[in-house]
């Protein structure tokens, strides 16, 4: 496939506003990220699930704006379980003014679908063909799995599902990528990006193949 003439370029831009934003997203996973929503050759949505404070959906809005591939899909309910400090409120904290807030910095807002819901409410309902899903939500192994089984059936063939924190200290994402990508033949290019895990879905060639590259 040929490399959009642009591509550098807008995905240069697209960190610039990204880096922006409160997160844990590396560069190198970002421009993965966005690259392989203006790159992969399957019909469908983009697919998030876990936003946070909106640092992938920054890049991955910014990037699927430019190359008119329609809104990023934004699963997350925004109710973090964080700590509260000594005098504030036990109740559970939310990211949400804040994610929107990054969405109306970079410009995005109007490009992004957001479904203020946990992902096993909204996949209930879902019905569209899916080109990348991101899986960023809840990292234990069946929160992952949960996620993964619910989606992937929508996947589109050629698509590609990619996990955060792969590599990081989490049991679910990895365990997840190797019990059911790796070891399953429906899947060809894999590969990692820092601690980002990612497959291109081939359920007729795949054939188990395992390419790896590493970032």
């Amino acid at each position: 496939m040929t490399l959009p003439a642009d591509i550098e370029d807008v995905l240069v831009r697209s960190w610039v506003a990204t880096k922006e934003v409160p997160g844990f997203l590396g560069e190198n996973e970002a421009r993965f990220l966005g690259l392989a929503a203006a790159l992969i050759p399957a019909p469908g949505a983009i697919v998030e699930i876990g936003s946070f404070k909106g640092r992938s959906t920054v890049m991955l809005a910014k990037v699927a704006t430019h190359y008119g591939l329609g809104p990023i899909v934004s699963i997350d309910p925004h109710t973090h379980n964080l700590t509260p400090k000594d005098g504030e409120s036990s109740a559970p904290a939310s990211t949400y003014d804040e994610f929107r807030h990054s969405l109306r910095a970079a410009d995005v807002e109007q490009h992004v679908e957001v479904r203020r819901e946990f992902s096993e409410e909204v996949s209930r309902g879902w019905s569209r063909p899916i080109r990348l899903l991101w899986i960023d939500g809840d990292h234990s192994y069946q929160g992952a799995k949960q996620d993964f089984v619910n989606f992937m059936p929508h996947l589109s063939p050629l698509g590609v599902v990619a996990f955060h924190d792969a590599l990081n200290n989490f049991p679910g994402p990895v365990r997840v990528f190797v019990e059911d990508v790796l070891r399953s033949d429906k899947f060809g290019p894999t590969g990692f990006v820092q601690s980002l895990a990612w497959a291109q879905y081939r359920p007729k060639s795949g054939g188990g193949a395992l390419h790896c590259g590493t970032n």
